[in-house]
């Protein structure tokens, strides 16, 4: 049999006993708002409840959000612990009282059909509903061990109870959730300072995921940078407990479940990214333990810059907090690598101007020694002109004499350079010559060199040579250094070989050389940068040399390049275009 309250209305004596029993107890729910009771906060209104009722046993227990259940959060007397008592929405007193919100008197408990004992010795249970602006908290339940051991009066004080315990676990929560979002707020702007403050790029990328993943909550967190132009995403960072590398290499943002933010600039996420549709995407990480995830867009100045990708262990929906801290970390991690990338031009332009300012002060000393070296330069012209040796055609004499004339000349145009700050004589700029000619009159000259230093070389000639315009002595200048270069690199000898061939470029008909050497190579962390000034290797180089031979080479209308490189040597490749 059930009694629903009220059945029939109390005495006078009854009210009067009623709010007697009420007052300490309503105080005793209220004061815990000002408190510090926290996690106890149930446990000690339970404990008013049953010491105002009068009551052998009580239970708390809470709606599960997770799995919609009734669980137990404090108990009074039960046999079980909290944590086991449980309850379907529905099953029993407290799951009738949840699933309709109305209280419920069983005057005695072997006459009620929808009983489930907690315990022995129960023959009296009332149960009423955690009612919070017609939302079902939970739902409080009291024994009584004697049959009708609650009356209407009972049940109309555990009404006003349970609706005061409400309102107060209510405030409690609230006051939880603003303390944990002010902490949260708190480390956001930590996190913020720190990430801004982040000038290199890598040391970003990881503190940008291991915060999200600390704070979200995640078992890892993952950052992929977007390439506007290739439209493609490259994992740069990846937080993990285990050691799982990043996705390799840029990837199609259509064919990576991240390519989804990247396109809409908008939150997404999934539930469960093990199932079969998400196996053959490439972005996601190799733990088999990730379920969900939850993927935010870095966007500076309406430009998708990368991704933010929190990933949990189990199958869920992220709520709104989860978004919305996600969404303004992603923003402070847009801003910081802006920070950062605009920090690296900064840096890039005062190199420049210091490469700058290198070049004027070198400039000036160029100037002021090649005054110094004209006149005597022009007494060794006068001098070697004066010798009159005229050696027969086919002593080797004759052509070391004619290269050391045109050497001279070369020197005088050098000078003659340097001092009209770079004006070239157009004769020798736009005559046409042959690149084998100018190729080996510079073998002449490094032959001895190349003896001594035991280096072999290789040259077979074309059987037509290519014919160039250009200033052969620039020209023989950018082969000397290539060479000389290789040399530095073999030490302890080796093997030059030259090929020399023509190929188009851009539907341009060009005379293309490349000189390879065996030597050891130029390190990595140069290699990207060798045609910069003053940049070496080599602990007495000037980073001149190919410096010099780029700009020639451009000003001729060609290039040179860094073919490859690595422990089995370096092949450097010149172009130049054919003459019409």
């Amino acid at each position: 049999m059930e009694i629903e309250a009220p059945i029939n209305q109390p005495t006078h004596s009854q009210v009067e006993s009623l709010q007697a029993r009420a007052l300490p107890a309503l105080y005793r729910i209220a004061a815990l708002t000002a408190g510090e009771s926290g996690p106890q906060a149930p446990a000690e209104a339970l404990a008013a409840i049953a010491e105002a009722l009068g009551a052998s046993a009580a239970a708390l227990l809470l709606i599960n959000p997770d799995n919609g259940r009734l669980e137990g959060e404090a108990q009074q007397g039960m046999a079980l612990p909290a944590h086991q008592l449980s309850f379907d929405i529905g099953q029993g007193l407290p799951g009738w009282c949840a699933l309709h919100g109305q209280p419920l008197l069983v005057p005695v408990v072997a006459d009620e059909t929808r009983y489930r004992a907690m315990r022995d010795h129960t023959n009296c249970q009332m149960a009423a509903p955690l009612l919070v602006e017609d939302r079902v908290l939970g739902a409080i339940v009291i024994d009584h061990d004697q049959a009708a051991g609650f009356g209407p009066a009972d049940q109309q004080l555990l009404v006003r109870l349970t609706h005061e315990t409400a309102l107060v676990l209510r405030r409690l929560w609230l006051f939880e959730q603003l303390q944990g979002k002010a902490g949260q707020l708190e480390t956001l702007i930590t996190i913020g300072q720190s990430l801004v403050g982040k000038l290199e790029s890598q040391e970003l990328f990881d503190a940008l995921t291991r915060d999200a993943c600390q704070m979200l909550g995640g078992r890892s967190s993952a950052l992929y940078l977007h390439d506007n132009a290739r439209d493609t995403v490259r994992c740069v960072a990846l937080h993990s407990p285990i050691d799982t590398p990043c996705p390799p290499g840029e990837l199609p943002a259509d064919a990576c479940l991240v390519g989804v933010t990247v396109h809409t600039c908008r939150q997404t996420e999934f539930a469960d990214i093990q199932s079969p549709e998400f196996r053959t995407l490439a972005d996601i990480p190799g733990d088999p333990e990730l379920r969900s995830v939850l993927i935010t867009p870095l966007i500076y100045e309406n430009d998708v810059l990368g991704v933010l990708a929190v990933f949990g262990e189990r199958v869920q929906r992220f709520d709104n907090d989860a978004k919305r801290l996600s969404a303004g970390l992603a923003n402070l991690g847009a801003v910081a690598l802006e920070n950062a990338r605009l920090y690296s031009r900064v840096f890039q332009s005062e190199e420049t101007l210091r490469k700058n300012e290198q070049l004027t002060t070198l400039g000036l000393l160029a100037a002021e020694i090649a005054h110094e070296i004209r006149n005597p330069l022009t007494v060794l012209k006068l001098l070697h002109g004066g010798l009159g040796l005229d050696f027969q055609p086919d002593d080797p004499r004759r052509t070391d004499m004619r290269v050391i004339s045109e050497k001279l000349d070369q020197l005088e145009a050098i000078v003659m350079r340097v001092l009209q700050f770079g004006k070239s004589p157009s004769s020798n700029l736009h005559s046409r010559w042959s690149l084998v000619d100018i190729i080996n009159d510079t073998l002449v000259l490094v032959r001895l060199k190349l003896a001594q230093a035991k280096i072999r070389l290789h040259f077979e000639t074309p059987g037509v040579s290519p014919v160039v315009e250009g200033h052969k002595g620039q020209l023989q200048q950018v082969l000397l250094n290539l060479i000389l270069n290789s040399t530095q690199a073999m030490p302890e000898g080796g093997t030059i070989t030259l090929n020399l061939h023509t190929q188009g470029h851009g539907g341009v008909p060009c005379a293309e050389l490349e000189i390879s050497d065996t030597g050891s190579g130029i390190p990595a962390e140069i290699a990207d940068r060798v045609f910069d000034s003053f940049l070496s290797g080599r602990p007495d180089g000037t980073g001149l040399g190919l410096a010099i031979a780029k700009r020639v080479l451009l000003s001729h209308h060609g290039d040179i390049a860094l073919a490859k490189t690595g422990p089995e040597g370096t092949t450097m490749r010149i172009i130049l275009p054919l003459a019409h």
